[in-house]
């Protein structure tokens, strides 16, 4: 069972081509139901969610940054993660990550495809969303059925990335 596990996790990839096909309102919410077990420091949970469907706001959002939002462009939903500093004013970030992965692992467990677009605040973006300005836009998740099967990408060896104990200069650690 454990190969399993670990198989749905190396296969994972970012989804950036969509098919022409609707994404149920049922699964977007299974997605989020998921998503919100993510963990948060102190259980802070300071996260919502928007759900994108509208084609013409999909549309608007992918033209806001240039490649980097262009895979919103034939997405057949998105959902942007939007994070409350006030709740966890030094973690709502990485706390935000954390639910973000939870999406995209979920859609990924039912046959999506997705893709991780920053936003990090962008003003055009929060406007387009009418996202309060208390609030923080951390990223928009292109979703739909993928049209597109990219293989791995390059990692680092984990010589490279490793230390034990303490900080050492890579090469400078023998363990691995």
């Amino acid at each position: 069972m454990e190969k399993v596990y670990i198989e749905f996790l190396l296969s994972r990839r970012s989804i950036r081509k969509f098919k022409d096909k609707e994404v149920s309102k049922d699964i977007l919410l299974k997605i989020l139901d998921i998503a919100r077990y993510a963990p948060s420091a102190r259980n802070a949970q300071p996260w919502e969610y928007i759900v994108i469907t509208d084609k013409s706001i999909i549309r608007e959002l992918s033209k806001t940054r240039g490649l980097a939002s262009k895979p919103l462009e034939n997405a057949a939903a998105a959902i942007a993660v939007v994070t409350d500093p006030s709740i966890s004013p030094n973690t709502h970030m990485i706390d935000g990550a954390c639910t973000t992965m939870y999406i995209l692992l979920a859609a990924h467990a039912l046959g999506l495809g997705a893709v991780w677009i920053n936003a990090l605040d962008h003003p055009v973006m929060k406007k387009i969303l009418r996202i309060p300005e208390n609030k923080f836009l951390l990223c928009i998740i292109a979703l739909g059925y993928p049209d597109e099967k990219p293989k791995a990408k390059p990692r680092k060896p984990l010589n490279e990335l490793v230390h034990y104990e303490t900080y050492k200069s890579i090469g400078e650690s023998k363990d691995i």
